[in-house]
């Protein structure tokens, strides 16, 4: 059997692909666990878009100076370009948005925006709404808990993809087209805030099919996560708190932020994180992020699922501060690919969504371009494919399909060093000499008897240390610390 596509992946980047795709079309849906187990679900900032003709020249200079002009400007004006359609088209069919008292979208501001032009649904829950639409309209086949372990690549071409259907067996899909949605590699750092579904193979493939990845030193950390939590997905305070009055303060109620940037909480994410990191460890004191700007019912109508989430963590808001930290959140690299979402090089292989590495992000993603990113290039994605009309002939892939073990008794014990070596040594302030120790180590780790999707994750997290070392100077997210 040859599908039309084979999608890999169920936020809203492979969802949104999905429901563009027309009925007719024989389309596979890949799962790696449940549907809602990904960075879509868990995200409570909303989409960022040009809210008129107007503002594109806003949106694409804010996007720009978020990414310190590292971005790829023909994609960032791509990207905004296309933003109001394909925002306007999910609502249009059917997605419920936050109105204002006059029935219009009401719109917010976060860092580094010049104006309010960010949409939100059912408050805090922006992502959870997107992708619950989103499932509602799928009209294709979907196959849950399966993990891809290969693609099928010959000659510039992608005649389907391998993927485990259990812990020992494995199945081939052959496809015409082959959208990779996979995500980033959350789960390659000890602490962070995505899916542990989240996990960096589908980049492991591709370096391991020869396509170089682009920018994996880009790493986002989120500033404000709830510290103090056993679990490695921390639970996130969202940028729009801060957008709408949240301070960050040390012990003595200090806002401290003002000492590294003058628009303080609102300056972006990676200076952030720096500045708490920097002022944590300069002065031995706690980070918290206070509320007592907020009127109680405001907000929890405003941030209902914040309120409840901190209230079973034992938190009153907005009364008690709560303690925070910085975590992995997001990589701006990943698999480069053209305006038209194709994988660079590649005849009918697409990625769209964290996993790819269009450029619009630069060296540092702009507060809600993500959401907006992975609906945009899956539109992208999906016209391009209809007007291309590729074709596979699956007997001409002619290549050894070769049989994986997923698992090996050794892989957990690596897998936690690992994301300890990669939150100690990629993280949020780097040292030449930290990176080649933990290379080392990662070489050590890439000679050992583990098993497939352990494999594929020591791949990608060599490509985020390596492109680390490559880049001598700070720039961004990539912070380099003289030893």
């Amino acid at each position: 059997m040859i599908y039309d596509y084979v999608i890999i992946g169920s936020g809203v980047a492979g969802l949104n692909a999905a429901r563009l795709i027309p009925k007719d079309k024989k389309v596979l849906l890949l799962s790696k666990k449940s549907p809602w187990e990904c960075n879509t679900f868990w995200a409570q900032g909303g989409v960022a878009f040009a809210v008129d003709r107007e503002d594109i020249p806003a949106h694409i200079e804010d996007t720009l100076n978020a990414g310190v002009h590292h971005n790829n400007q023909a994609a960032v004006k791509l990207l905004s370009e296309k933003s109001n359609e394909a925002v306007n088209d999910m609502i249009k069919a059917g997605l419920k948005v936050d109105l204002n008292a006059k029935g219009q979208i009401a719109l917010t501001k976060e860092a580094a925006h010049s104006r309010s032009r960010i949409l939100h649904a059912d408050g805090d829950a922006t992502g959870r709404m997107i992708h619950m639409f989103l499932i509602e309209q799928f009209p294709h086949e979907l196959v849950t808990n399966v993990v891809v372990s290969d693609l099928l690549i010959k000659d510039d071409v992608c005649y389907g993809v391998q993927y485990f259907v259990n812990e020992t067996e494995e199945k081939v899909a052959y496809a015409h087209n082959t959208i990779i949605a996979s995500g980033g590699v959350g789960s390659l750092y000890k602490y962070h805030t995505n899916s542990t579904s989240i996990s960096g193979e589908l980049q492991g493939i591709c370096l391991e099919k020869g396509i170089s990845l682009k920018d994996m030193e880009m790493i986002q950390f989120h500033p404000t996560v709830v510290r103090g939590t056993h679990f490695a997905r921390k639970p996130l305070l969202s940028e729009a708190l801060r957008g709408e009055g949240a301070h960050i303060v040390d012990d003595d109620d200090k806002r401290f932020l003002f000492e590294y940037h003058q628009d303080g909480e609102l300056a972006p994410r990676d200076i952030v994180s720096r500045a708490i990191f920097d002022y944590a460890t300069k002065t031995g004191k706690g980070v918290f992020l206070s509320f007592k700007n907020f009127e109680k019912e405001f907000f929890k109508k405003r941030f209902p699922n914040i309120y409840a989430n901190l209230k079973d963590l034992g938190f009153e808001l907005p009364f008690e501060k709560v303690p925070i930290s910085p975590a992995f959140h997001y990589t701006m690299g990943g698999i480069p690919t053209n305006l038209d979402a194709q994988v660079v090089g590649m005849k009918n292989l697409y990625a769209i969504g964290e996993c790819a590495c269009t450029g619009v992000h630069g060296a540092n993603r702009l507060a809600s371009n993500s959401l907006l990113e992975g609906i945009v290039f899956s539109k992208i994605a999906v016209e391009h494919s209809l007007k291309n009309h590729f074709e596979i002939d699956s007997k001409a892939y002619d290549k050894k399909i070769n049989t994986h073990i997923r698992n090996k008794s050794i892989d957990k014990d690596i897998k936690d060093l690992l994301r300890k070596l990669m939150w100690e040594s990629a993280s949020i302030v780097r040292n030449e000499s930290d990176l080649r120790s933990a290379l080392n180590q990662i070489e050590i780790f890439l000679k050992e008897d583990v098993g497939r999707l352990l494999f594929l994750r020591l791949l990608t997290a060599k490509s985020i240390l390596t492109s680390a070392l490559g880049r001598k100077e700070s720039l961004g997210a990539h912070f380099i610390k003289e030893n």
